[in-house]
């Protein structure tokens, strides 16, 4: 597990300890994360789907709906799996290459949920705020090099983020108190100077988090000023549901988000404080925008009945 080099032991293995306090519960605890998890890729699968085989559905919001159905996809496999291991096993080790590859995924998904959210609230102020030019700035090529420059863009910079992480010297203790590789745990660990890891940390987080949020304010201000000029409630009724799903979605993951990296904690807090955007935003999204989203809903019954016909016939 460790190898001595230069008269100090180098850690080979991570031991995450997960929620050892619940051990009488770790069945429990297990089927339940299987059943979040099953639930999470079905539902955003589910509104992939729809959102490609609905005409009506075949706009740039919901594009970028199914590119943040992607990201949520590509978190919940990043984190639930080696979970669902570090539970059942009561803890569980993972190499430190696995360590930094989770994070490298995780840092990277959570980096697209901020853009697309982003640009989702940009679709909003645009729709709502100058409806006249909507569809000459929103329009299909504009979608698609925003998507691809958010891919590419993020895992790049996360990369580079990372290939520095590697550097690091790793000397013990190996244990870290949580049930997946963040930052702070993981540098917790390393006996190597982290002054530079940590500034690195803060400059990208300018451009993936802090920017972003505050373009969303921005964007909502506008629209919400907008919106109040409306003459008749109807009007603003209608006008706001069109992006009530999306501001829910944009308050449940950033105020989680915010609540654990502007007001640290540790421990079994820091650990449920996590689930919120790790876990349960991925599993709410779909959730929010099926339910709370006339279009969305209209679209899956339909979806549906057209199966159902076709079961029939077959």
């Amino acid at each position: 597990m460790n190898t001595q080099t230069h008269n100090f032991s180098v850690v080979n293995k991570i031991l995450l300890l997960g929620f050892q306090r619940f051990e009488n519960l770790t069945l429990l605890i297990f089927f339940l994360l299987l059943l979040i998890y099953c639930v999470t890729i079905c539902g955003n699968l589910l509104i992939i789907a729809v959102v490609s085989s609905s005409r009506s559905l075949h706009s740039p919001m919901y594009f970028f709906l199914t590119q943040l159905s992607f990201s949520d996809i590509l978190l919940s496999t990043t984190i639930l799996p080696n979970m669902l291991r570090v539970v059942l096993n009561e803890g569980s080790y993972l190499s430190v290459t696995g360590c930094l590859i989770q994070f490298y995924f995780f840092a990277g998904s959570v980096a697209l949920e901020c853009l697309f959210l982003t640009v989702m609230s940009y679709d909003r102020y645009q729709a709502i705020c100058n409806p006249l030019h909507y569809v000459s700035v929103i329009d299909l090529k504009f979608c698609i090099k925003v998507v691809l420059l958010f891919w590419f863009i993020v895992f790049l910079l996360v990369l580079i983020f990372s290939v520095s992480f590697s550097y690091l010297d790793f000397c013990g203790p190996n244990v870290i108190d949580h049930f997946f590789c963040d930052l702070d745990p993981i540098l917790q660990l390393s006996c190597s100077d982290t002054f530079l890891i940590k500034m690195e940390d803060i400059i990208l987080v300018i451009p993936l988090a802090i920017t972003p949020f505050t373009i969303i304010i921005v964007s909502y201000v506008y629209i919400i000023t907008t919106i109040v000029k409306i003459p008749t409630v109807t009007g603003r009724k209608k006008t706001f549901s069109t992006c009530s799903s999306h501001l829910t979605v944009v308050s449940v993951f950033y105020l989680s988000l915010s609540i654990i990296y502007l007001f640290p904690s540790e421990g079994i807090v820091k650990k449920i404080l996590s689930l919120f955007y790790t876990i349960l935003t991925p599993l709410l999204n779909p959730m929010i925008y099926s339910l709370s989203n006339r279009d969305v809903k209209r679209a899956i019954k339909k979806m549906m009945t057209i199966k159902n016909l076709v079961l029939v016939k077959c």
